[in-house]
């Protein structure tokens, strides 16, 4: 048996490299555009398609934001909590995906990691889906709301993504700016833009996650790159060596 669970495990690190040597040279290296509508929730625009990802209904830690009622041919949802995974009143029809798996839409591949939303197992939040996908021929990872540490399955089937966006400001949902950073490590991506961290939208009285300064200092030393509420990223423009946080800001 562990014979066997070694090699699947190998098999599936093998596929996992593989599809990020294939992200490179030979895919489209157009800019792809990010803009960030609050809490987990971007929009990405690139190669032909919008992708929305983590909408929300503005409440507790949203209640500030604006509903995030934008057109998209692609919906990822993370997690269905009263204020999590909203779609309600999204234009158009676009492609809605909430459960993990393996999807194909067009020539486009993506892919959910089942994750647990809480420390125990998610038995208190139920699952969280990171998603992963290609866009512009780089590699790009939304962990949504992951609270529990990443197991070695998981790191398989998410590879080493160029931009990842990562919750940062703890509470019983998401990661803490410590459990932030040991994602990071496992994952060891090019650029990481924090997510789900406290800002003045938030109700006073009903968040309970911590700012962004938390994790910034938990990152010192790491290179901090300020971007506003959008701002366009190519290959080209990824680091050539170690990490970068590009923080961005609602407007």
């Amino acid at each position: 048996m562990k014979r066997r669970h070694f090699l699947y495990a190998g098999a599936g690190l093998a596929a996992s490299l593989t599809a990020g040597a294939i992200a490179q040279p030979g895919q489209a290296q157009t800019a792809v555009s990010i803009q960030y509508l609050g809490h987990s929730c971007f929009l990405f625009s690139g190669d032909g398609r919008r992708i929305l990802v983590n909408p929300f209904r503005p409440i507790g830690c949203t209640a500030g934001y604006r509903r995030p009622n934008v057109s998209a041919d692609i919906v990822m949802i993370s997690s269905r909590l009263f204020d999590e995974g909203s779609v309600e009143g999204l234009p158009g029809n676009p492609r809605l995906l909430s459960e993990p798996g393996a999807y194909n839409i067009g020539n486009l591949n993506v892919q959910g990691i089942r994750t647990a939303h809480d420390r125990n197992g998610g038995r208190r939040f139920g699952v969280n889906v990171v998603w992963k996908w290609t866009m512009g021929g780089m590699n790009i990872a939304h962990m949504g709301g992951a609270a529990a540490p990443i197991d070695v399955e998981q790191q398989i089937l998410i590879g080493r993504p160029d931009v990842l966006l990562v919750p940062v400001g703890g509470g019983p949902k998401a990661y803490t700016p410590d459990e932030a950073r040991q994602a990071i490590q496992t994952l060891n991506p090019r650029i990481v833009i924090p997510t789900q961290f406290r800002t003045s939208a938030a109700d006073a009285n009903a968040c309970d996650i911590q700012p962004l300064d938390d994790f910034l200092t938990v990152m010192s030393g790491t290179p901090v790159q300020q971007r506003g509420s959008s701002f366009s990223l190519s290959r080209s423009s990824l680091p050539n060596s170690g990490l970068r946080i590009d923080v961005m800001s609602y407007s």
